[in-house]
């Protein structure tokens, strides 16, 4: 099912939107319990349904009019809860519709519920939500990719037509590599992130997740607005690049020396083969100072987070301790709330802006990030887009990664776009011996997205 073979059905009277929406509801009762893609169904899809088929009828028919779609549990929809996959934030009911519901509900779409994903988007597994694992719909002993492991799975499994996930530092490719869909970074600043619960506001990007990639074009071109509600937002006469046909692809082989699995390297090199024999000029393309992403990340981002979560206070939004003084309210909140990854984060960024490490971590990443943004410039001067995996592994098995560091190296090959505010696709590519889908990842100048999509395709017909 295809977003423009649903609406065909919808004009011919196949089926119902309502009855597209009660078989995804369906495949979620027999699977979720499984898989965990959900941690809620919302009450409304199927009044959301009957409207959308109202639409149809009259025929105001939108790009998304009955498609059925999940939402990744850090975007608000109003008077549904939002959790960020904390307990801090379990009883939180939103007070108003985020960008994201607001252009859904607009266009007639059903918002089937909320997927489950690492708490406050820590992760790259799932294994950090507080309330369970969510599992990979293609082995269930392995994990979904992180942060927006539910929302990949969920369509991985038939659970959802389409998703929205968030991708900080790869939390969109990532997963959809480990589930064999299709997921994509735009570039920073061109979809709203106003009503979503923030990680890294330098960093935080929307992004569609879908079976293939014309879906994936057709959800995008519909969230791509100019929000003013959204600071970062850029406006559409901004978002200027010379549309052109893909010719030259760069690959900056020097990073794939150590750390790639075997079956990862042969396949994207098999791939690589394939766009030779298409025509492509493949270039070798240098990034060593891309190659420091990761470690930039990491300073940036955790410095941003221990701003962004220090209003989950106890007094202000979800779960409130009580306690003797305001300090013991907030320590008990925060204890009982916040999982042990997301206390890491905050006490590394609050080490980073302490007095006497600011300028010796922080100022030197957002130093390192400039030289890294200005280095992509250079690189998309001699070549159309960037090909690399993406992931240097295929989905690992449930707790295989216990330790912080081996879980941070699973997104070395998706950091390097958040920190150059670049566009990033993540498109399958095959199966490992084993069956677990394997991946590829093309990047693209700013506000080049729509290359992305064109190359995305004639690699998909390869």
């Amino acid at each position: 099912m295809t977003i423009e073979k649903a609406q065909t059905h919808f004009r011919n009277g196949d089926f119902s939107a309502r009855e597209l929406t009660q078989a995804y509801i369906d495949e979620i009762q027999k699977k979720n319990k499984d898989i965990f893609a959900y941690l809620e169904v919302f009450d409304n899809a199927l009044k959301d349904a009957d409207k959308a088929d109202e639409m149809i009828k009259s025929g105001n028919i939108k790009p998304l009019t009955g498609i059925p779609v999940a939402l990744k549990d850090n975007m608000l929809v109003e008077g549904e809860i939002c959790s960020a996959g904390s307990k801090i934030l379990e009883n939180y009911n939103s007070t108003y519709d985020g960008t994201m519901a607001k252009i859904l509900k607009n266009h007639g779409a059903v918002i089937l519920g909320r997927t489950n994903m690492d708490e406050f988007a820590m992760g790259s597994s799932t294994e950090n939500s507080a309330y369970g694992v969510t599992k990979n719909p293609y082995d269930l002993s392995t994990v979904a990719g992180g942060s927006s492991g539910g929302s990949t799975s969920a369509v991985a499994g038939d659970m959802a037509l389409l998703s929205l996930g968030s991708d900080t530092g790869g939390s969109i490719r990532q997963p959809a590599s480990f589930c064999g869909v299709v997921g994509f970074k735009p570039t920073y600043g061109v979809v709203s992130r106003s009503g979503i619960i923030p990680m890294g506001n330098s960093l935080d990007q929307i992004g569609p997740i879908a079976k293939n990639v014309s879906d994936a074009e057709i959800f995008f071109n519909a969230i791509k607005i100019h929000d003013p509600l959204d600071a970062q937002s850029i406006p559409e006469e901004k978002r200027i690049f010379e549309n052109k046909k893909v010719k030259k692809i760069g690959v900056p082989w020097h990073l794939f020396k150590e750390g790639v699995d075997p079956e990862v390297l042969e396949n994207f090199k098999n791939s690589i083969e394939k766009f030779k024999n298409a025509g492509y000029e493949i270039i070798d393309i240098d990034l060593s100072k891309a190659q420091h992403s990761l470690a930039v990340y990491y300073v940036i981002m955790p410095a941003e987070v221990s701003t962004n979560l220090s209003r989950f206070d106890g007094i202000r939004y979800g779960v409130s301790a009580p306690g003797k003084d305001l300090s013991e309210v907030y320590n008990k909140s925060r204890g009982a709330g916040f999982g042990k990854e997301t206390r890491r984060r905050i006490l590394l960024g609050t080490y980073i802006l302490s007095h006497g490490h600011f300028d010796s971590y922080y100022s030197k990443a957002l130093a390192v990030s400039e030289a890294i943004k200005d280095e992509f410039r250079k690189v998309f001067e001699s070549v159309d887009v960037i090909v690399t995996p993406t992931s240097p592994t295929p989905a690992f098995k449930i707790g295989a990664k216990s330790d912080p560091l081996s879980m941070y190296l699973a997104d070395i090959f998706t950091v390097p776009a958040n920190i150059a505010g670049i566009p990033a696709i993540s498109i399958p590519n095959g199966f490992t011996k084993n069956g677990l889908p394997l991946d590829i990842q093309f990047m693209a100048p700013h506000f080049a997205d729509s290359l992305l999509f064109t190359l995305g395709k004639e690699f998909e017909k390869m």
